[in-house]
């Protein structure tokens, strides 16, 4: 059974910093892309970072230079560090993966930017 579980989200001001967390079971993690998304309040679901098995990146544009998504296989860990954060930033953040072309979400941290 697939299980992603986040954490770390929370309140901070503008121009803080933030770590998520996305602890997997249940997967070969080592070889799996992880993803982050995040959705605004009245917004659609959207990409933010992604990190394949090889540990290459991709970011979201507007995240890019202020996010870094890294991941610690002996963990089965992947993680989101999160600076200079915006009041744009705010959403609920989950963790995702795509595996044998089915969809994993985790529950949603909840990321407060105050300005």
């Amino acid at each position: 059974q697939v299980q992603l579980v986040e954490s770390g989200g929370g309140l901070v001001q503008a121009g803080g910093s933030l770590r998520l967390s996305c602890a997997a079971s249940g997967i070969i993690f080592s070889i799996t892309a992880m993803a982050w998304y995040r959705q605004a309040p009245g917004k659609q679901r959207e990409l933010v970072a992604i990190i394949t098995g090889g540990n290459s990146t991709n970011y979201a544009s507007s995240v890019k230079g202020r996010f870094t998504i890294s991941r610690d296989n002996a963990k089965n860990t992947v993680y989101l560090q999160m600076n200079s954060l915006k009041p744009e930033d705010t959403a609920v953040y989950y963790c995702y993966a795509n595996i044998r072309l089915n969809d994993y979400w985790g529950q949603g941290t909840q990321v407060t930017v105050s300005s």
